[in-house]
């Protein structure tokens, strides 16, 4: 079977990436037979552990990781370090004594337990007495149930998590009602507010970013501009002696450094240091899913037959939430940037085959593995390579990340 494992971050209340929860499943082409389900998900575990690495794929962070109820009796889960893993009980797994038994042994053991997709069923107060957290889904509880189970597990030692939020003012619901951690997409849509301006910070980077993906590349107005920008400067000439590029000697000098480097990684790495600064008023993974993003679709583009679009695969993922960076609409923003129409026209939805591209990574991420496997065939991918891009765009993302 193929492994897909996609992760969506979990955040607290100043928008601050707690944990991810590790989101999966091993597939042929349609939803896993109810007869290998089980073996299925101990594989999985398997491989997050020996193939992937936790720490990569969690860049340090708690892992919360559902599990089958086999793998919840056999305690397969004591392969990961207790310090580093919830284990989430989904809502198909039924409290009985063999269930409860296992999680009081993975309490003992030092694990905290999640319960995802909570509805409250008396039956299930011997596992809401041994939770941790307990996760609320926003599309399934509606309206003052959201706030009245807040009320209910208040005074106790459970943290709640408001799921599956989708939108700013969801977001502002469950923080107004005081949900202590929250999940869903809500972070990567900016609350437009009409006439805000952008900061004058951002508009140098703007202009810079403009200046950079120019048809023509002008090195010397280039190394202007960014001699006008202290961190520009300095963030560019750390990124061109880093281990990256295996020079002998030290970079010194910027236009020096961008000729040596040639006009197309010129722009990419220009445009990936401009971006950093762009973001750094902003919730940290809105700039780590940009980066998941831009690699994911640099590698996946040639094992779609898109060979010789490397920049422009790359500049898309990265641009992609660029409107929640600036807080206006993504068309006027494109058009600051300078990038190519048909960049442009895959991120604002126009159909072409780098826009497919971008359909994908959206996909994957977002756990949506039955439209992923619809893609792979649709773009005659080697659905086991879309694992492998996935990973390695974390990976290089992280170390892009701790620079």
């Amino acid at each position: 079977m193929d492994l897909f494992l996609a992760r969506q971050p979990i955040f607290d209340r100043q928008q601050s990436v707690i944990a991810y929860e590790l989101l999966f499943r091993s597939s042929s082409g349609g939803p896993v037979p109810d007869s290998e389900y089980e073996q299925a998900a101990l594989n999985v575990i398997r491989d997050i552990f020996f193939v992937f690495g936790l720490e990569h794929l969690t860049t340090g962070k708690k892992a919360f990781i559902n599990v089958s109820r086999r793998a919840l009796i056999e305690e397969k889960v004591t392969i990961f370090p207790p310090d580093q893993t919830v284990i989430e009980i989904v809502e198909t797994i039924e409290p009985d004594p063999e269930v409860i038994t296992a999680c009081t042994n993975l309490k003992h053991a030092g694990y905290k337990l999640a319960l995802d997709d909570f509805t409250y069923r008396e039956e299930l107060e011997p596992l809401i007495a041994l939770a941790d957290y307990i996760k609320i889904d926003f599309k399934q509880t509606l309206g003052e149930e959201r706030k009245a189970l807040l009320e209910k597990f208040k005074g106790t030692e459970i943290e709640l998590i408001a799921e599956k939020v989708e939108t700013h003012s969801e977001f502002n619901e469950a923080y107004a009602y005081g949900y202590p951690y929250f999940q869903g997409y809500f972070i990567c849509e900016p609350e437009l507010i009409a006439g805000k301006d952008i900061p004058g910070f951002k508009i140098n980077y703007l202009r810079f970013l403009r200046e950079v993906n120019q048809p023509s590349l002008d090195l010397d107005k280039l190394e202007q501009i960014i001699k006008q920008d202290v961190s520009l400067s300095y963030k560019l000439l750390r990124y061109l002696n880093s281990a990256w590029f295996g020079w002998r000697t030290e970079v010194t000098s910027i236009k020096g450094a961008l000729v040596r480097l040639g006009e197309q990684p010129t722009k990419k790495w220009a445009s990936l240091v401009a971006y950093t600064n762009l973001a750094e008023d902003k919730p940290s993974e809105l700039l780590l899913t940009s980066l998941i993003r831009a690699r994911f679709c640099e590698l996946a583009g040639p094992e779609a037959g898109l060979k010789g679009k490397d920049l422009d695969l790359f500049l898309m993922g990265m641009f992609s939430l660029i409107d929640a960076l600036v807080d206006r609409p993504l068309v006027e923003v494109l058009d600051e940037v300078s990038v190519s129409d048909e960049v442009k026209n895959a991120l604002l939805g126009k159909p072409s085959q780098i826009n497919r591209i971008y359909q994908l990574v959206l996909a994957y991420e977002r756990g949506e593995w039955d439209r992923v496997l619809s893609m792979a065939n649709e773009l005659s991918m080697d659905r086991s390579r879309i694992l492998e891009c996935y990973t390695q765009a974390v990976e290089w993302a992280g170390q892009i990340f701790r620079m």
